[in-house]
């Protein structure tokens, strides 16, 4: 039976949604109450919505920030928040999209506060690094090998180039807020798998599991990563499922990752953020 969306829950959740995307959640939630415990959460939820479209800049709505959830349309952002949002609620037995809500609003906006639009969380690192403190998420940076590499984090695109972002361009006043956060994660380090190691390995196989959120770093002036998805093993190696701005939509990308990254000269390498249990 699917969860009901009450008016009640719609008013605690204060967010932007319509109603196929309470829907879809709710039914997910109810889908997954049948799956053993031993179920991979993250894939099971994640290949639920292969096929949906790609569509970037979803969270950038008009008026105050509050939260959106848009389960119809995903970037790669996206699609790894609402994935990770419905597997802890899956973990904790929870299965109201008010949960759903909550869980989404925890970790993408610093200490779970809405407060405009610098109190939500852009960059991935800062996302890491944030629901990491929460307990929500952990950075696997071992064994060595096959993470091989450090990662020395240097962000500055949105504070240099304001003018791309619908917030910042009507609010310059929050440019300031978003430097400092900037230079708060600018100078961090973290190991990660160059992309000439993420091979069909066994080191490989035993550090990164079905379901890990893979972060693919990049060399790009001004940002940490390019772009992220889910781990997906097969025979012929690691392949990542993604909101794929080239497909159009979220796929299993049927080349392995290493074929994918080989093809992005950009693209330096993974890291690996485990869901925590």
């Amino acid at each position: 039976m699917l969860c009901c969306l009450t008016m009640k829950a719609r008013q605690a959740s204060g967010a932007v949604y319509e109603k196929a995307d309470s829907i879809t959640v709710c039914r997910l939630l109810s889908e997954v109450r049948q799956q053993p415990r031993s179920t991979n959460f993250p894939l099971f939820f994640a290949r639920k919505f292969i096929d949906r479209p790609y569509v970037a800049h979803t969270l950038e709505k008009d008026g105050a920030e509050r939260l959106v959830v848009n389960t119809r349309q995903l970037d790669c952002t996206t699609l790894v928040e609402t994935v990770t949002a419905l597997t802890l609620c899956a973990k904790a037995g929870e299965y109201t999209f008010a949960a759903f809500c909550k869980r989404l609003q925890a970790m993408r906006y610093h200490n779970g506060v809405i407060d405009r639009y610098p109190s939500r969380i852009h960059y991935f690192t800062d996302w890491i690094v944030s629901n990491s403190k929460a307990g929500i998420v952990s950075e696997i940076q071992k064994p060595n090998p096959p993470f091989t590499a450090v990662q020395t984090v240097n962000v500055g695109y949105m504070s240099q180039h304001p003018d791309s972002y619908k917030a910042l361009k009507r609010h310059p006043e929050y440019v300031p807020e978003i430097k400092a956060m900037e230079n708060r994660i600018t100078g961090m380090k973290f190991r990660f798998i160059p992309k000439s190691k993420v091979l069909n390995t066994k080191a490989m196989r035993e550090a990164v599991k079905d379901g890990d959120i893979i972060a693919i770093t990049c060399k790009k002036a001004g940002l940490d990563i390019a772009h992220l998805g889910f781990a997906v093993w097969r025979k012929d190696g690691l392949h990542l499922l993604n909101a794929s701005q080239l497909h159009k939509k979220v796929v299993e990308e049927p080349m392995t990752l290493g074929q994918y990254l080989s093809q992005h000269a950009s693209h330096t390498g993974i890291r690996i953020i485990r869901i925590n249990k």
